[in-house]
């Protein structure tokens, strides 16, 4: 009968090896360390970079309108802490949206609030004044809970017009199917409420009724738009066109 020994069973070890791997083990440990020692400290730099931002009450000194791409213009602060033109964000906001608040160019966060320079509240500029009474309204609009809505509603008339513009421009993609639909929905609801009978259904229900004048209305808009931008194109062909002759009749004559 064989008998098994240790050393068969347990082959003999390289200490050297062992300690090589060690030694890279714990290098390696010590490497993922500092990397995530790095990590955090970058982590908290960037958080306290982006509180100072949004704490700051001037824009930086060597910042430009990211909008305009020029010095600051009755300079206005986002709740995300970037600095934009109040004219500029306004008009981005007037473009982009129309009940919601716009998002920032810069880290496309919902800019529900827009703090002026504080120094811009001494100037007596007309200019001034009609671009910070234009961010009031806007902060009123987005200020949320009970508030925000009561300045919606006061602001309907201004917020359709918004709305109607939108649908007729052609380079905006959105034609508010939803939010219309809602509105017809509330008118025919009224219409019902009040017993009126005046509008013909055909047959259909009034919200049937409703609801088909709401989509007919959203495509009228579109086609006006179209039509509209066909003719101002129009119009600049022919002024250029005038623009090139006027030279060359000149030299003819």
């Amino acid at each position: 009968m064989e008998v098994t020994t240790a050393d068969e069973v347990f082959p003999e070890v390289n200490t050297a090896e062992v300690t090589e791997n060690l030694d890279r083990n714990e290098l390696v440990e010590s490497s993922n360390a500092v990397v995530l020692a790095d990590g955090v400290v970058a982590a908290e730099e960037r958080k306290i970079e982006a509180e100072n931002r949004e704490e700051s009450e001037t824009p930086p000194e060597d910042d430009i309108c990211p909008i305009c791409f020029c010095s600051f213009t009755v300079p206005c602060r986002g709740n995300c802490g970037h600095w934009y033109c109040g004219s500029c964000i306004l008009q981005y906001w007037n473009y982009a949206a129309v009940s919601r608040p716009c998002k920032c160019p810069m880290c496309v966060r919902l800019i529900t609030k827009l703090s002026p320079e504080a120094s811009l509240l001494e100037r007596q500029e007309q200019e001034v004044k009609e671009v910070l009474d234009k961010v009031r309204r806007y902060n009123r609009l987005f200020v949320g809970g009970l508030t925000g809505f009561v300045q919606k509603v006061h602001e309907l008339p201004f917020l359709m017009k918004r709305m109607v513009w939108h649908m007729m421009d052609t380079d905006v993609n959105n034609l508010y199917f939803h939010e219309v639909r809602i509105f017809a929905m509330f008118m025919s609801t009224l219409y019902t409420a009040a017993e009126f009978n005046f509008i013909p259904t055909g047959g259909f229900r009034i919200v049937t009724v409703f609801d088909y004048a709401a989509i007919t209305m959203i495509l009228i808009l579109r086609l006006v738009g179209i039509y509209r931008r066909r003719r101002l194109a129009q119009q600049v062909r022919q002024l250029a066109a005038a623009v090139i002759e006027e030279p060359e009749r000149d030299l003819r004559e």
